[in-house]
């Protein structure tokens, strides 16, 4: 694991998810006093979710906030499962960012063509401001999965062969991830204690590609720790 990575341990999922909130209006604040704009980078996931519905609530310049997903599945656009939907339901249909800058990948036409179209996009942005990530039971983080190969190069992956389904997926790259101002995990769940453990180990996780010049900051709870 890198040196310059900040825990912050929570009792709770709930706490992560506010804490998380909090900071993403914080640093949206910011961003936009000293640059004009948010360009933030969405995870998924239940806690994510959590987190999506207290921003909701929020007050803010909504008409600064430029919005990003760090992983689609390939289904139809209007599919339950995908990322996209979920933070529309949860938050983004309830304030008034600009469609124009909402930017979805568009998963729906497949790995390759996917990938292709969202890379200007994700070109056009960087550096992101925020990028939020999750942590699976196998320490994959978007949809970057342990074993899998793709050109280090490339700002957005097609991939195949996901361990969990669907198998067909677009994913902003490791390398695009890291270039950010700021970078947040929220890790919650007993099933996360091993690969916690395995990453605090320096084990080569998906995880532990993600190397932005910033602090690596990791929200967790309780449950998640290696006891």
């Amino acid at each position: 694991m890198q040196k310059n990575v900040l825990w912050r341990t929570f009792s709770t999922a709930d706490q992560v998810a506010e804490a998380a909130s909090e900071q993403i209006l914080k640093t949206a604040e910011e961003a936009i006093a000293e640059r004009g704009r948010f360009k933030l980078v969405l995870a998924g996931g239940t806690t994510p979710e959590k987190a999506y519905r207290l921003l909701a609530k929020a007050e803010t310049d909504w008409s600064k906030w430029h919005i990003y997903y760090g992983d689609e599945r390939c289904l139809p656009s209007d599919h339950p499962d995908r990322n996209s939907r979920m933070a529309a339901k949860a938050w983004l249909a309830q304030v008034p960012i600009p469609v124009a800058q909402i930017f979805t990948i568009p998963a729906e036409l497949g790995p390759e063509a996917g990938a292709l179209q969202y890379r200007q996009a994700v070109a056009d942005a960087l550096p992101f401001d925020l990028v939020l990530l999750g942590m699976g039971e196998d320490g994959h983080t978007a949809s970057l999965f342990p074993g899998h190969v793709h050109n280090r190069d490339e700002l957005t992956h097609a991939v195949y062969n996901s361990p969990k389904p669907p198998p067909e997926r677009v994913s902003i790259s490791a390398k695009a991830l890291s270039d950010t101002r700021r970078l947040i995990f929220l890790v919650t769940g007993k099933s996360k204690q091993e690969p916690v453990r395995q990453w605090q180990g320096g084990a080569d996780l998906p995880v532990a590609a993600i190397e932005p010049g910033c602090p690596v900051e990791i929200y967790i709870d309780s449950d998640a720790l290696p006891g």
